[in-house]
């Protein structure tokens, strides 16, 4: 049910069908995003109705090899499914919509938004398939959405994306407002500006909790306007000869509208190269949000017939992912995009934790094609944070003056220091807050807020690069990273149950020490496999099982002994019948 009204005021009760009266408990709970950059999901529940706001992924770091994202674990949810009524998205971005297919692939749920976030999400579910098409429906700041006993309001809010909303809630309880990512940007490129009066208006209403986003809560001051990077983008057309390429997430819709802007300045022709930022572009393009004049945007392979000094390219893969445009043109491999001697190479976007040596292996190898690589070491006008600082959240807890604060999005310290600065904003006035972890649930009730003692089922949910299916289990990424940091050793044995010997061993050695010690270790390791086995009974050798794991102790223990435990292989045993 959506509707252009105001939103109700939070109710008392509600009738079931047989006439009982629900109660007024309220509890939130985080399953992810909170101490951590990335996974955003919160749930919110009262009487038999759950909704849920975001559904986001995490980047996997070095620790996780062959993982591609990381998902929430949903067991809360699934556990809850005849409850949920809607999952509601506050923008565009990967760390608050990455999930959404995981979520729909397993449970039936409709999804709102606005306009530009759902088109990224239809793209997204375009590469799964479903039982069922799934139900997406566009949402505005400004409309009501009535979800059970909930009715939801979006506020626009600016960000480094376009259509962002903060989410004002109401409850049983109260009053609940997210504010999800934001800034206040006082000059948004779209001219679009911060609802300052909805927040208001909320705050005299009385907001029962507020929400707020942590990742810059240890930064002093205000964060700079999109528009400060345009200084920085003039300058650098003005002093290129050559090609220029720009790369940046590619839903910063904000900084391809300025790029464009300065090449219609600069009269150079602009060409999208990577799936992920023209299909962006394309869906802001088409619901008016990007402008782009004609005559300038040409398609990547008639870039070429234009001189060097006159293109543009912007590219896909700011975060040096492997396989990306970017990381493929700076390797000189990419079958449309060359990089050459003079060029201009700039990243307007941020590193995300943990990309940081992928990305600046991709800078290495710019260098190497002789470009002028300019990122945040080197050019930091280059990009502005999408999030608010210190004193950006100071006023929006005065507009807010909520009774109840729950900081969220970021590390502990953000959070920590978050809720901190809510304290001296506040003061007595602020009943209580919180720094919670996932899985924590806070309940608002007849006896006030605390937090339960019992905590719901979270974790991370890793996706394979290979399959994209889910890896089950701590199990199988403790054998990658035995495999990235000590190989494999494969013993393959051929048994004779008759005799109760190996009558053949064979250990096949990948990514192990190969030197003449690893060697001589090779020999005395098969020694040590023909021992074993000749200790075997007969009961023994018939038992597949059992031999493998007295293969597979007896050549770790020999290894660990041999090595003073330096070298802990994954050992893979073949046991063939002679």
């Amino acid at each position: 049910m959506l509707s252009r009204a105001g939103p109700t005021a939070p109710c008392d009760s509600v009738d079931l069908d047989h006439g009982e009266k629900l109660s007024n408990e309220l509890r939130i709970i985080p399953l992810g995003g909170l101490g951590e950059f990335g996974m955003n999901m919160m749930a919110i529940e009262s009487g038999s109705d759950l909704i849920v706001v975001d559904a986001g992924t995490l980047f996997p770091g070095p620790e996780r090899p062959g993982i591609d994202v990381i998902v929430p674990d949903l067991a809360y949810l699934l556990s809850r499914k005849e409850n949920l009524r809607g999952l509601v998205l506050t923008h565009a971005h990967q760390d608050h919509i990455g999930a959404v297919a995981h979520v729909l692939s397993r449970l039936d749920v409709p999804v709102y938004g606005t306009a530009f976030t759902l088109g990224l999400v239809r793209k997204q579910l375009s590469e799964f398939s479903f039982h069922k098409p799934p139900h997406l429906v566009t949402i505005k700041p400004g409309e009501s959405l009535v979800l059970g006993r909930f009715t939801v309001e979006g506020i626009h809010v600016t960000h480094s994306t376009v259509q962002c909303m903060a989410l004002a809630i109401s409850t049983p309880a109260g009053y609940v407002l997210h504010t999800g990512d934001f800034k206040i940007d006082q000059t948004p490129i779209d001219g679009r500006k911060f609802d300052f009066a909805k927040f208001a208006e909320y705050g005299d209403r009385g907001v029962l909790l507020l929400c707020s986003d942590s990742t810059n809560s240890d930064v002093p001051g205000f964060c700079k306007s999109e528009r400060a990077v345009t200084t920085a983008l003039d300058r650098i057309f003005s002093g290129a000869e050559e090609a220029l390429f720009f790369t940046c997430f590619s839903s910063a819709i904000h900084r391809v509208q300025q790029i464009v802007d300065q090449a219609v300045e600069h009269r150079r022709k602009v060409a999208l190269v990577g799936r992920s930022v023209s299909t962006a572009c394309d869906i802001a393009a088409n619901l008016g949000l990007l402008r782009m004049p004609p005559g300038t945007m040409v398609r990547p392979h008639d870039l070429r017939t234009y001189p060097r000094r006159d293109r543009v390219t912007i590219i896909a893969g700011s975060q040096g992912e492997p396989m990306s445009s970017l990381s493929r043109a700076a390797r000189g491999r990419h079958n449309t995009v060359e990089i050459e001697e003079g060029d201009v190479v700039a990243f307007s976007a941020k590193m995300i934790p943990g990309n940081e040596a992928r990305i600046y292996r991709m800078v290495d190898h710019l260098y190497r094609q002789g470009a002028s690589v300019l990122y945040g070491g080197n050019c930091p006008d280059l990009h502005v944070s999408g999030h608010p600082c210190q004193e950006e959240l100071k006023l929006v807890l005065n507009l807010v003056r909520p009774r109840y604060f729950l900081p969220v999005h970021g590390d502990y310290r953000q959070l920590a220091q978050h809720r901190r600065l809510a304290s001296e904003v506040r003061g007595r006035e602020l009943e209580e807050s919180w720094v919670l972890e996932n899985g924590q649930i806070l309940q608002f009730d007849e006896f006030g807020a605390r937090v339960l003692p019992d905590k719901a089922p979270v974790g991370h949910c890793l996706i394979d690069a290979g399959t994209g299916e889910e890896v089950l289990g701590d199990a199988v990424m403790w054998d990658r990273r035995r495999l990235s940091n000590f190989g494999v050793l494969v013993p393959v044995v051929t048994i004779d149950e008759r005799k109760g010997e190996a009558t053949d061993v064979e250990i096949i050695s990948r990514g192990f020490v190969g030197s003449e010690d690893a060697k001589a270790l090779l020999d005395e390791t098969t020694s040590a496999i023909q021992t074993a086995i000749a200790k075997s009974t007969r009961a023994e050798l018939r038992n597949l099982e059992v031999i493998e794991d007295r293969i597979r102790n007896g050549v770790q223990r020999h290894v660990a002994r041999k090595t003073a435990r330096r070298s802990r292989p994954l050992v893979v045993p073949v046991v063939l019948d002679a």
